[in-house]
């Protein structure tokens, strides 16, 4: 069986021992995946939403931020800036900007020059 035949039909390979899992879309180890980065973007309607969450916390209230349209990187670096910027910790879960305290009016200011920005919630 020529290599070609292999490609195009039948297996692909989804682990190597050198480099570890492999993309079955581009065929590149999942760390260096370059459809990676397309899949990342959230798929939003272009609405940025500003809301603040305590339910899970203890009581505690977090400034989430949900649908900015950016990569996994590109939404790491915002979320830096914007923890400065309230002079707070925060994370980035699963495409969500999560910033510890109340920091709406802060913030929405910050991210309207950008994208369409809403106050969700209360």
């Amino acid at each position: 069986m020529s290599k070609q035949g292999n490609r195009l039909g039948g297996s692909a390979l989804v682990y190597s021992t050198e480099s570890g899992r492999m993309c079955p879309a581009c065929r590149h180890p999942m760390a260096g995946c370059v459809c990676q980065a397309a899949r990342n973007v959230s798929s939003s309607d272009g609405i940025v939403r500003v809301s603040l969450e305590t339910k899970g916390r203890r009581g505690k209230g977090v400034t989430v931020i949900k649908g900015v349209p950016l990569d996994a990187a590109a939404l790491a670096e915002l979320a830096k800036r914007l923890k400065a910027a309230c002079g707070s910790g925060g994370t980035v879960k699963e495409g969500v900007i999560e910033i510890q305290g109340d920091h709406r009016d802060a913030l929405i200011p910050k991210l309207t020059p950008r994208w369409v920005v809403k106050r969700a919630g209360g």
